[in-house]
């Protein structure tokens, strides 16, 4: 029997599998990237130098190599014979002015063209040494000529002695290449034992001062706590004493205000005025006097101030006199 076709099933939505395909693809050129990106070849007359992390190596083995993606870094360095001109231009053999003007031994100035060949030895070196490597080459080769030139006179430079010249000058330039080249070493080698010394020296001053420092900045702000901490208990006491003393004349105010204002005010006039007789009038004919006379009378020897108060009015007058 045939089966029926319901024309109302559901047809499988296919998101899921356009997703799988756009993964998978997505993964195979990544992985392809990675697999280019692992490998490299090297030509005949070419050498590479594998940089990990910073530190080069020289590849001189012809063929295919792998190195680690995104951490290795490859350069590669052409070693077949290379040259530049001196004197002329290499494109349409025209004149450069003033390069090629030389002076001779008899002073004559004549007009010479070289033509440089070299060949990289070591791509470490060619790479790292130096920035620019053939223009040190091109002044050091235009420095050698012009002083080999200048021990000949004209006719030995254009005829009979360009054999001669030719080696002086190549000889010459390699052994100042390599003079220059361990100069270099030297003085990058002396900057780096010097800039270690410098950073051992800096270290041990720093710990030095660290060490006398701390103690003495721990000890001062300790003593400056302390000095804080006994002054706040200084003022909290005094203020508390204030209080109380406040608080009771406060009171004994309350009970009596007229007498606590003259006691007020006699007690304040006593420490104003130390020396001074206080002589009390109340009006019916009887005074006291404060402070009271010894009755040894000793205590009459100086002079003092005579101050008389009428408490009734709060009136003073003040006399000068002495005691009996």
């Amino acid at each position: 029997m045939n089966e029926k076709v319901n024309p109302f099933k559901k047809l499988q939505k296919p998101g899921k599998h356009v997703k799988r395909i756009v993964i998978g693809a997505a993964g195979l050129v990544i992985i392809a990237g990675l697999a280019g990106d692992a490998t490299y070849q090297i030509q005949e007359q070419e050498q590479a130098v594998l940089t990990t992390f910073g530190v080069p190596k020289a590849v001189a083995e012809t063929g295919l190599h792998f190195k680690i993606p995104f951490i290795q870094k490859v350069q590669k360095v052409n070693t077949t014979i290379q040259g530049f001109p001196i004197g002329y231009s290499m494109g349409d053999n025209s004149v450069v002015e003033n390069e090629g003007i030389m002076i001779t031994s008899d002073y004559n100035f004549i007009d010479v063209d070289f033509f440089v060949e070299y060949r990289i030895l070591e791509p470490v070196k060619y790479l790292y040494n130096s920035e620019e490597p053939e223009d040190i080459l091109k002044n050091i080769s235009q420095s050698c000529i012009r002083t080999v030139i200048a021990s000949y006179d004209v006719d030995e430079v254009l005829t009979t002695g360009k054999g001669e010249i030719q080696s002086k000058i190549k000889e010459m330039i390699l052994k100042q290449m390599e003079e220059q080249n361990t100069s270099e070493v030297m003085e990058a080698f002396k900057a780096v034992e010097t800039a270690k010394q410098g950073k051992e020296t800096a270290l041990n001053n720093a710990n030095k001062y660290r060490n006398e420092k701390l103690p003495e900045a721990e000890a001062e702000a300790d003593q400056i706590i302390q000095d804080a901490e006994a002054q706040k208990q200084v003022r909290i006491n005094e203020a508390e004493a204030e209080v109380a003393r406040f608080n009771a004349m406060y009171e004994e105010y309350i009970k009596n205000p007229e007498i606590t204002k003259k006691r007020m005010f006699y007690e304040t006039m006593e420490d104003v005025l130390p020396g001074m007789k206080i002589v009390i009038d109340n009006g019916d004919g009887v005074q006291k006097v404060l402070p009271l006379d010894s009755f040894t009378g000793n205590s009459s020897e100086n002079p003092t101030e005579t101050l008389n108060i009428d408490p009734a009015q709060d009136t003073q007058n003040v006399n000068d006199s002495e005691n009996e």
